[in-house]
């Protein structure tokens, strides 16, 4: 047993069966042995890759439909650049690289950046050295401007709790110790008026996944851009309304026992847009979009033959193998879907559709 699993033994020993969620919390953010507070766990080296450390394309893409936007919604002066869960920066670098010729941009822009992972932010740091960059422990932190916003593979890391459905009630899966080993199991059905709209659409048996600090982070970003203006962008694995357990490990780029090893791997769970856009009802949302036809809309083709130019070789080849996963249909271009959000009346980010009216 891990020193992280012995702790959240000890724990529930003394206060009972745990919460998918607050395990997941301890998993990933426990101080001294979290994952993200004990590693850097991007790239070959680390458990996972994401979009911007694929390619520089997708930085660059979505850097000047942020800008595009800024101006589009009159270029207001100072406003908040903002992207939690930033990885290295890589993402954030990319754009402020690719925004830097669009007039007054740079100028009236203020990065805030929302990480708790010391060595991410250490990182950070170093990519974007000379930029004007204020980190934030939470999202409610942010200033009170207007917030243009791009959230990537931050929602999946969000702390879930997981409900079976059980006739009229829900039994909600939690964490337990036996044999001295972490195991999932379930508590005894209850009703639960949270999840009273999703009796239905499920059957007995089915699983749906609820996250509060997902909703507590939409609320904060749906405060600033309905005072202030602005617009977000979410880019995460997922889909339109949470069904099934979608709960996961990711170690060394593989799928792992989620409750084998407790703060050596990546948890994650597939994030619900629906509940998103739920969360706010003060924005409007796009249409739900796959990442690769929003990056298709973005230019990424052109983009992409401007940089092959230049390339040769095996550069070359890992060029076109970066574009074919942001972009393929049996890739990132797929799984991962975009949503971005504005306050009622204003334009959406380019590359974006309105939601069809239900």
């Amino acid at each position: 047993m891990t020193a992280l699993a012995g702790i959240i033994a000890r724990r529930i020993a003394r206060t009972g069966p745990m919460t998918l969620a607050d395990y997941m919390a301890e998993c990933l953010l426990n101080p001294e042995h979290g994952y993200y507070a004990t590693r850097d766990p991007l790239g070959r080296s680390g458990d996972f890759t994401t979009a911007p450390e694929i390619s520089q394309m997708f930085g660059e893409l979505l850097g000047l439909c942020l800008a595009q936007c800024w101006l589009d919604h009159g270029a207001p002066t100072p406003f908040a650049l903002a992207e939690p869960g930033p990885g290295r920066g890589t993402l954030m670098a990319d754009i402020w690289r690719a925004t830097r010729g669009v007039p007054g941009f740079h100028a009236a822009a203020r990065i805030h950046l929302i990480e708790a992972s010391p060595v991410l932010r250490s990182a950070q740091a170093q990519r974007l050295a000379g930029a004007p960059v204020t980190w934030h422990d939470r999202l409610d932190s942010l200033p009170e401007a207007p917030l243009f916003l791009i959230a990537n593979e931050f929602f999946d890391a969000l702390p879930i709790r997981q409900f079976q459905r059980a006739g009229h009630g829900w039994r909600e899966v939690v964490v337990t110790v036996e044999s001295e080993t972490l195991k999932p199991a379930l508590t005894p059905p209850a009703p639960l008026a949270e999840l009273h709209h999703r009796l239905a659409d499920t059957q007995d048996g089915d699983i749906v996944e609820t996250c509060a600090p997902a909703r507590a982070a939409m609320a904060a970003i749906e405060a600033r851009i309905a005072r202030h203006g602005g617009a977000a962008i979410v880019i995460d694995y997922g889909g339109w309304r949470s069904r099934g357990d979608t709960f996961q490990a990711i170690e060394d780029h593989a799928f792992a026992d989620p409750f084998a090893h407790p703060g050596r791997a990546d948890l994650t769970a597939h994030v619900d847009f629906e509940a998103l856009a739920r969360a706010a009802p003060a924005l409007t949302h796009s249409a739900l979009m796959p990442q690769g036809h929003l990056l298709a809309a973005l230019g990424i083709e052109a983009r992409a033959k401007a940089l092959a130019r230049s390339l040769t070789g095996a550069a070359l080849d890992a060029h076109h193998a970066a574009f074919h996963r942001l972009t393929g249909a049996q890739e990132m271009g797929t799984l991962f879907k975009a949503l971005a959000f504005v306050a009622p009346g204003a334009p959406l980010p380019p590359g974006f559709a309105p939601a069809k009216a239900t």
